[in-house]
């Protein structure tokens, strides 16, 4: 990116605009592209998980996508102060036997000054849902 969206943060569209290129970058479902979203020693809770690195994104963006299937991600601003957002978003994905769902979430994330993502905190719950729910 040519001209990246950095901290500190204090206008709503340009941190509205980080959201959304986020929520574009993560529906492209590629481990690898999604990752340099992130510092090298980024930190993360995904749900239960802690991760730390761009290679521990990697690997656990591959297993998430080859278990959550057909996944589309929606994603809100929630808040945004300095170099912190706090994002809530939906997405909704089927398991290997059909089943959809729909998981809801918040996510805090902390950037570094260059505009990568440093840490990211995500809480998630899932609901099973009919395939005639989907709205995403």
């Amino acid at each position: 990116m040519s001209n990246p969206i950095v901290p500190p943060f204090t206008d709503p569209e340009q941190a509205i605009r980080k959201v959304q290129m986020a929520e574009d970058l993560w529906n492209t479902r590629d481990p690898e592209r999604v990752a340099l979203a992130y510092t090298e020693d980024t930190e993360w809770r995904n749900r239960t998980e802690f991760l730390t690195g761009r290679q521990a994104v990697v690997e656990f963006l591959t297993r998430k996508w080859n278990r959550e299937l057909d996944y589309k991600l929606k994603k809100e601003l929630w808040g945004f102060r300095g170099n912190r957002m706090a994002v809530k978003f939906q997405y909704e994905w089927h398991d290997s036997e059909g089943q959809w769902f729909r998981s809801y979430g918040n996510e805090l994330w902390e950037f570094a000054p260059s505009g990568l993502m440093q840490r990211r905190e995500a809480s998630i719950n899932d609901l099973p849902i009919a395939e005639s729910e989907r709205t995403l």
